[in-house]
């Protein structure tokens, strides 16, 4: 039977992954986790198939929990599910060791496949993926200013290009403003920018957001 514990901070996305799954007679949801402590809760309680993570996470993100679990669980696979396309955390995800990623529009569809995949030891990346992992490590390749950015830096990143005020940052990430402020500020240093404005033309350039 593949166990499968789920990661997400929305109910009623934990409920249709869980309705996908159920059509399965190989497949079980046996946990469920609405943040990254009742995810760390539940990792020692059963011998987990695989875990399908949200990366968009209250307080750690999903990658920085991604990395937590490799470093504490490294034998379980993980599966990152996202509302974001391959281009703007796919090379991410891949690269802090998750064996595939997902666009959450895509599950009903690609959910049980990707698991299957997974679980059989595979990888579970779309063409686009694949290109971009082969760019990455080729001899040449060239760094964009954005892809130096810690994970922290870059979700914010995302958040503020996609017109997210700082107050709201702050709640759906469980930090302080002025914590967003101080990771803003970082941002336009690393990237030369002097503005919101700037920073959400910056993103759009280089297709870091969906319009």
């Amino acid at each position: 039977m593949i166990k499968i514990l789920i990661a997400d901070d929305h109910s009623i996305v934990r409920e249709g992954l869980k309705q996908i799954v159920a059509e399965e007679s190989d497949m079980t949801v046996l946990g469920e986790a609405s943040n990254a402590y009742e995810l760390l809760d539940l990792l020692p309680k059963e011998k987990w198939s695989i875990i399908v993570l949200d990366i968009n996470m209250p307080g750690k993100s999903g990658l920085e929990i991604l990395k937590d679990l490799k470093n504490e669980y490294p034998e379980i696979p993980v599966l990152i599910l996202s509302m974001f396309s391959e281009d703007q955390y796919g090379l991410r995800a891949i690269k802090a060791g998750a064996s595939g990623y997902l666009k959450k529009a895509s599950a009903p569809t690609e959910l049980v496949l990707a698991i299957r995949k997974i679980v059989n030891g595979g990888k579970f990346i779309n063409d686009s993926l694949a290109a971009k992992l082969a760019d990455e490590f080729g001899e040449k390749q060239k760094h964009l200013p954005h892809e130096l950015l810690s994970d922290r830096e870059y979700q914010i990143m995302c958040m503020i290009a996609s017109g997210k005020s700082a107050e709201k940052i702050a709640v759906e990430l469980s930090i302080s403003i002025n914590t967003v402020y101080t990771y803003r500020n970082r941002i336009f240093e690393k990237l030369r920018l002097k503005s919101n404005v700037e920073l959400t033309q910056y993103a759009i350039r280089n297709n870091l957001i969906e319009l």
